[in-house]
């Protein structure tokens, strides 16, 4: 079994998940008392959202590196980071390190296309919507992505951080996050990309009849397959 470096706490409450995913799926594929190999790296979030707002990614690229070189020179073949919207610098994370970087927009990808679907809704910070780090890596798939109205991805990008990130689980966006969605389905999207993982935590799969693509799970059976291939 390969030993696999997280870089998380961006945010803590979704790291949880990803520590429990991954363990639970390499248990599912081994059984017995077998778990994954894993070392991990937890930010101070309110480092990482003082770079967002500065829009600083060469800060954040640097924060990355460095922790993702002392998960390599503890044992780690690849690194698993914990939130959509670092995948931002994902692609020079790996050249810096010369250590793989499953990639969750790719991993994402792959999951959309095997169940055909050609046009789904991506939700995520206003960084992942409108940047083109995620959906470029659908596209390259054939895969059409469609985002809600600007207004509505303020309000998604602000409850992410506000109230998400700390564990804040409220009816009322959870009804607005539900509207967002049915819209988009409206508008000829066949599944909506959950594309923060922390989105997850407030919405599932019992709440709507779209299909839905979790990227936290997405990416973490990503990271159980590259560590037992």
């Amino acid at each position: 079994m390969k030993i696999l470096g997280l870089i998380g706490g961006i945010s803590w409450v979704s790291t949880i998940d990803y520590y429990r995913l991954i363990n639970q799926g390499i248990n599912e594929k081994l059984g017995d008392l077998n778990f994954a190999e894993c070392i991990i790296h937890s930010f101070n979030y309110a480092d990482i959202k003082r770079n967002n707002d500065a829009e600083d990614w060469n800060a954040t690229l640097r924060m990355l590196t460095s922790a993702g070189q002392n998960l390599k020179n503890s044992g780690a073949k690849a690194i698993v980071l914990c939130a959509n919207t670092m995948h931002m610098v994902a692609d020079q994370l790996e050249k810096n390190l010369q250590l793989p970087v499953i990639h969750i927009a790719r991993a994402t990808a792959n999951t959309i296309k095997s169940g055909g679907y050609k046009k789904v809704g991506l939700l995520g910070t206003k960084f992942t919507m409108e940047r083109p780090f995620f959906r470029e890596k659908l596209a390259q798939r054939g895969i059409e992505v469609i985002i809600p109205g600007s207004n509505e991805r303020d309000f998604i990008h602000y409850t992410i951080f506000e109230e998400l990130g700390r564990g804040i689980l409220k009816p009322e966006t959870k009804n607005f996050y539900l509207e967002v969605m049915h819209k988009l389905a409206g508008q000829g999207a066949e599944g909506i990309i959950l594309g923060c993982t922390e989105i997850p935590l407030l919405i599932s799969p019992q709440d709507t009849g779209i299909p839905l693509f979790d990227t936290a799970q997405i990416h973490s059976n990503a990271a159980v397959e590259f560590a037992l291939g």
